[in-house]
């Protein structure tokens, strides 16, 4: 174990024990998780085929599971038990990014601004030109209509809404799916950089096998098999 990937008392970020997620309709279970462990620092990219429940992992980390799933099991973060802890704070420790982003407002600086309104903070427009650029797009961008976004701009934009408070963990579901071959290494390499510079952890769904490749292992979630 890297003992500068885990805390001084040896906890790990998450740790996941007999983790269950029944569709209470069906009355089936649609994801099993035996065991994870996850520790700071740590990269790790989610496998597993089409329908096998990756996207379902990610969001029950961010407790974004809807109400027609039930899920038992243990769940920690840094120790404590998920269920102790306020779902709102959660969400900006754990944050998770979708593939199909949701962007509200007319126009991007309206989404920019959103998480320094939510902590009762004045819009840094300058840290938000900055990841703009980082990124690749525009600081003209600021102002454009999200309707005028194509599918890779408003990904861009909401994985930008998500580092301007840089969370505990990054929950990554195909954050590159409508970006080009060229935008979607720089931004890969763009979040490793990150990953470097501020020890960020973060997991990631990926179709690209060199995307899975960068990280630092992988957590392979196979199909159930109908009963």
């Amino acid at each position: 174990m890297d003992a500068e990937k885990t805390r001084a008392d040896g906890r790990p970020l998450v740790l996941l024990d007999r983790v269950t997620v029944k569709d209470k309709k069906k009355d089936r279970v649609i994801l099993e998780v035996p065991h994870f462990r996850l520790d700071r620092g740590e990269t790790v990219a989610i496998t597993g085929p089409s329908g096998s429940g990756k996207s379902t992992f990610l969001k029950l980390l961010a407790l974004m599971t809807n109400d027609k799933l039930e899920v038992e099991g243990t769940y920690l973060l840094e120790g404590e038990p998920v269920g102790d802890m306020d779902p709102t704070h959660l969400r900006r420790e754990v944050s998770y990014c979708f593939q199909n982003p949701l962007l509200f407002g007319e126009t991007v600086a309206d989404n920019l601004a959103f998480p320094y309104e939510i902590r009762g903070l004045d819009f840094d427009r300058d840290h938000a030109l900055d990841l703009l650029v980082q990124s690749g797009l525009s600081k003209e961008d600021l102002y454009k209509g999200v309707g005028q976004l194509s599918g890779g701009e408003r990904q861009r934009v909401a994985l930008i809404r998500n580092l301007l408070f840089l969370p505990k963990i990054l929950l990554l579901d195909e954050i590159t799916s409508s970006l080009d071959k060229e935008n979607s290494q720089n931004i890969m390499a763009w979040l490793w950089d990150l990953r470097a510079k501020e020890d960020l952890t973060f997991l990631l769904v990926s179709h690209d096998p060199e995307d899975r490749a960068m990280a630092d292992r992988s957590f392979p979630i196979p199909m159930r098999k109908e009963a």
